[in-house]
């Protein structure tokens, strides 16, 4: 069991317990007055799906703990009535800008999104947080350097204060628009949530998409399809999405790649590289259906789904495209079981390479412990997830982007078959209830959750291997 799944079950077993307890409360109370449960039950529910309902699996007054080198850290910041001064910090900065602070939220940061108002030259960012912070949080102040060291940035917290003085750190980094670049996308639309930005500006692209994404078809089984047509189909559709999609960045047909392995896959094929895993749903154990697109000729067009074909296919893409920046899912943040496989069949596959990357790329998609991650709203910046351990995750690495791209990102999610179907009714009337009770606004892109999360005025990596100050490093 991955440690997302026993954070899940034991944060439902005290949802259980306390939903217990409280059905002991309201039953006692009705041997009193019989009608009061009738009238509480709804309204807890509401309370609930308004306060309750995120899955945030670690206390809002704990500190994110992240470990940044010394060298980093600019000094001479201070806060002086809302504004931001950053003395040791040189003007035209144009790497990533990290801020730590302090928040500490009262009544009404328990009710709404707390977090911090960020006024500069070019408008104003709201970068939230859990509700009921309390600790060190790291605000992302990439694209202020200029700003910062002029004294124009000014702090304000939004149902929270800003406690202390800050701590700024500065992050040097390459233009990696200006490098060949290849994404690894466990699935269709792993690559466009997490470097569409990147990508798209790229010098040169490459777009790798390791699975047909064919499970969890029931939108098309309302179709009339059965079980296994609308996994075929799902899959047909994710296949042509990875290819496709990528072609609105502007990135040449030749170099997207559809690998055609089985959703969920992944791990067990890792586990015992010579054998074939077909489809969890889709009864078929061929990947050539889903590959059939692809320009490259490949060692696993033979069709079999074994981890020894997946690694001989990334080996024979990586020597076509020769990339010098690598995108792929983060080996500690991302818990997702085939992003955990993909970023492992890389590395196996890069071993004994004559051609290596100058940089690797961490992205995460999902997280451990907050389903939320990034909060706050579509075209907001994006702060550092939460980081409760001591384990090492890299340098951050911030890519801006205009409102004109983040258009154009929320534009290529929304090509993607599998953001198109309308949420679970549950889900939509949450979202209904914290609206008007929570203040949390819908994104204007689309009502899939993560037209919300990834269409921002970041993309947000960590570099796991690359230059820093003139000296190759591995940081994970």
């Amino acid at each position: 069991m991955s440690r997302k799944q026993q954070l899940l079950k034991r944060h439902r077993r005290n949802k259980r317990l306390g939903l217990l307890m409280a059905l002991v409360v309201l039953v006692a109370l009705g041997g009193f007055i019989w009608w009061l449960p009738l009238v509480l039950l709804p309204l807890l529910w509401v309370a609930h799906e308004a306060w309750l309902a995120d899955h945030l699996f670690y206390g809002a007054g704990e500190d994110y703990t992240y470990r940044f080198p010394a060298a980093d850290e600019i000094p001479g910041v201070s806060l002086q009535g809302g504004r931001l001064m950053a003395e040791g910090l040189q003007p035209h900065h144009d790497g990533t800008l990290l801020l730590q602070v302090v928040l500490r939220c009262g009544v009404l940061g328990r009710l709404f999104d707390p977090g911090v108002r960020i006024q500069g030259p070019q408008g104003e960012d709201l970068q939230v947080f859990e509700r009921g912070v309390r600790g060190v949080r790291f605000v992302n102040l990439t694209g202020l350097g200029q700003a910062l060291a002029d004294g124009k940035v000014t702090l304000r917290g939004r149902h929270c204060r800003l406690v202390g003085q800050p701590r700024l750190w500065a992050f040097a980094q390459e233009d990696l628009r200006r490098k060949r670049v290849m994404v690894i996308a466990p699935h269709a639309d792993d690559a466009e949530l997490a470097a569409y930005g990147l990508y798209s500006q790229a010098d040169e692209a490459w777009v790798v998409t390791l699975t047909a994404g064919e499970i969890e078809a029931e939108h098309y089984q309302a179709m009339g399809l059965s079980a296994v047509e609308a996994a075929r189909l799902k899959g047909r559709l994710r296949a042509w999405d990875s290819i496709t999609v990528p072609r609105w960045a502007g990135v040449p047909e030749r170099n997207c790649v559809q690998l055609g392995y089985f959703c969920l896959q992944l791990p067990a094929m890792r586990d015992a590289p010579a054998s074939p895993f077909g489809s969890r749903e889709a009864d078929m154990a061929d990947t050539r259906p889903f590959r059939t697109l692809n320009q490259l000729a490949l060692p696993g067009d033979d069709g079999a789904p074994t981890w020894h074909n997946l690694l001989a296919d990334l080996r024979a893409v990586l020597r076509e495209a020769r990339p010098q920046v690598i995108v792929m899912p983060h080996p500690v943040l991302d818990p997702h079981p085939d992003h955990v496989a993909a970023q492992q069949a890389l590395h196996e596959a890069l071993q004994g390479l004559d051609w290596q990357p100058e940089t690797l790329l961490g992205y995460a998609n999902h997280l451990h412990d907050n389903d939320r991650w990034p909060m706050g709203d579509s075209g907001a910046g994006v702060a550092l997830p939460p980081m409760t351990g001591d384990q090492p995750v890299g340098r951050p690495c911030t890519l801006m982007l205009d409102a004109r791209l983040q258009r154009d990102k929320a534009m290529a999610l929304g090509m993607m078959h599998d953001l198109q179907p309308r949420p679970p009714f549950k889900r939509r009337l949450r979202r209904f209830i914290q609206r008007w009770l929570a203040g949390r606004r819908l994104s204007p892109y689309g009502e899939n959750e993560f037209f919300r999360k990834a269409v921002r005025r970041h993309e947000l990596f960590w570099v796991l291997k690359g230059r820093h100050q003139g000296v190759d490093r591995e940081t994970v």
